[in-house]
């Protein structure tokens, strides 16, 4: 199916209920389906062809899901823009993409001239919200257009998006996202999640991430999508309880300040049905302090750009089973199971499949893998080695199969030859209450090669001291993987979807050293 038909089947099932809510106020799946058919015929007369890359810059709102509806209509190909990017990365982003189209929002209005003038493919540039210079408007592009666009021609095979990997250890990928990738990732998440009740899913954090590509499958069972332009935390509990939220996904980080807030507990969340969090790993106490807050509506999802979503799930009944029992506690920490259409395995460097227990990188097979890297035939060689996609990241299976990441693979520290790998050592430094967020590195050392480093970043009024830090690791780490230094910055750096940048971090520490490991 095409990713228009998502919207199709709740228009035809729901066509008065609300469809997009944002601050400007509401439309129904009626009138978005009247705009999204104008969108479409004047992208056509203006010369879109179907696989053309439409890119779409905005804060989180309902105009932005109204051009990337009508341009699925139309068969363009969504290329995801995240607000938080410099322009010199949005302008990487459209060139290596070869962008035709963009709309953007008028809050990038300082972007548009150096983004006009760097972008030499861009041949149409829509304004969403407001008049800007000579630019047109939404309004004023589909002003006369026909509510009746001719239906295309299904291409099984044909490109929906390119996906932005995270960009986290240099300039972001283009994930190619086909038909079939879109279907083998929603299948997993109607599996593992079911529908319980007309969905309303709130896009809190970027919807060039997780938050909107969650919004297509919620809108096949007539789900209004609530758009919030940013996710801190008043806000997001604020439109929980206003809109009846059934779904949202939301970073770890978000979900830390939202239990930090003090009135968190006097907002009625009792509407959740699924508070979904991926992206980097909730410590066990936090995950347990979430369902005590929000109810049984914990699910934590594991995915990539490569693979959207669904390489592991651990659904709300598993966080709850974990919480009540004892002896599957540790289950908070893994990252779920594989879901039913995919089929994730831990491999060796040699291409060997690894028993339960034993290490190695983390590879997926399945529809919901990606077809490659846009433009870049190498790095898509040798993330497909072996015939499975390679995630980077180093795990191990239990005898029950659930899934844990132990590290990045580029991230281990090797120091005095033997392999250390940072997560573990950050986990027991989030059970400290005063810390918001860690990082743990390896810095240049003479005698180590690699010294083991935390970087910790404390809740607003809470102080913690380096020696406590040390003594809780001696007493429950390896002497070898012990810190031995730890650093306290007033915040740490992060990607447009809340990851900590380590590398901006390691950087820090590592600049002017020739020797980077």
């Amino acid at each position: 199916m095409r990713l228009i038909d998502f919207f199709e089947r709740g228009l035809r099932y729901w066509p008065e209920s609300p469809c997009l809510v944002d601050y400007s106020g509401s439309m129904s799946y009626k009138e978005v389906n009247a705009r999204s058919h104008q969108t479409a015929s004047a992208m056509v007369d203006h010369g879109l062809r179907p696989g053309d890359i439409v890119a779409i810059l905005s804060q989180n709102c309902s105009k932005a899901f109204e051009a990337w509806i009508g341009a699925a209509r139309a068969d363009g190909v969504w290329v995801g823009l995240a607000a938080l990017n410099s322009v010199s990365e949005n302008v990487y982003i459209l060139n290596h993409r070869s962008a035709n189209w963009l709309f953007i929002h008028s809050d990038f209005e300082d972007q548009i001239e150096q983004i006009k003038d760097q972008c030499p493919n861009l041949q149409h540039i829509i304004v969403l919200d407001k008049k800007i210079q000579k630019f047109l408007t939404l309004d004023e592009f589909i002003t006369g257009y026909s509510e009746n666009f001719e239906e295309l021609d299904y291409n099984r095979d044909a490109i929906i998006s390119h996906f932005s990997s995270g960009g986290t250890t240099g300039q972001p990928k283009g994930a190619i996202w086909s038909s079939l990738t879109w279907q083998a990732w929603s299948s997993n998440i109607y599996a593992h999640l079911p529908i319980k009740k007309r969905p309303v899913h709130l896009v809190a954090s970027s919807m060039a991430h997780g938050a909107g590509v969650f919004a297509w499958p919620a809108m096949a069972f007539g789900g209004t999508i609530v758009s919030i332009p940013r996710a801190d935390p008043k806000s997001v509990l604020g439109a929980i309880q206003d809109h009846s939220v059934t779904h949202t996904f939301l970073p770890p980080t978000v979900i830390y300040m939202m239990l930090s807030d003090p009135d968190a507990k006097n907002y009625d969340c009792s509407s959740m049905d699924y508070l979904v969090y991926g992206g980097a790993p909730m410590s066990a106490d936090r995950v347990s302090e979430a369902i005590e807050v929000f109810g049984p509506c914990m699910t934590q999802i594991y995915g990539q750009a490569e693979c959207p979503v669904t390489i592991g799930i651990l659904t709300p009944e598993e966080h709850v089973e974990a919480v009540k029992d004892q002896e599957k506690k540790h289950r908070l920490l893994s990252c779920g199971r594989p879901p039913v259409f995919v089929r994730t395995e831990i491999m060796s460097d040699d291409g060997l499949l690894l028993e339960p227990r034993e290490w190695g990188e983390i590879v997926v097979r399945g529809e919901i893998v990606s077809l490659g890297y846009y433009g870049d035939p190498k790095a898509t060689a040798e993330i497909q080695e072996y015939g499975w996609h390679h995630t980077g990241d180093v795990g191990y299976k239990d005898e029950d199969g659930y899934i844990y990441i132990v590290d990045r693979k580029k991230d281990m520290i090797i120091s005095g030859g033997l392999n250390v790998f940072p997560i573990e050592i950050e986990r027991l430094i989030w059970s400290f209450e005063e810390v918001q967020d860690c990082v743990v590195i390896g810095v240049p050392d003479d005698k180590w090669g690699e010294a083991v480093k935390a970087v910790v970043e404390l809740k607003d009024g809470q102080n913690l001291t380096e020696e406590t830090i040390i003594k809780k690791c001696k007493n429950d780490l390896a002497s070898y993987k012990v810190p031995k230094t730890v650093e306290f910055w007033d915040e740490l750096p992060r990607s447009p979807v809340g990851k900590v940048l380590k590398k901006d971090v390691r950087k820090q520490f590592w600049s002017g050293v020739e020797r980077k490991i």
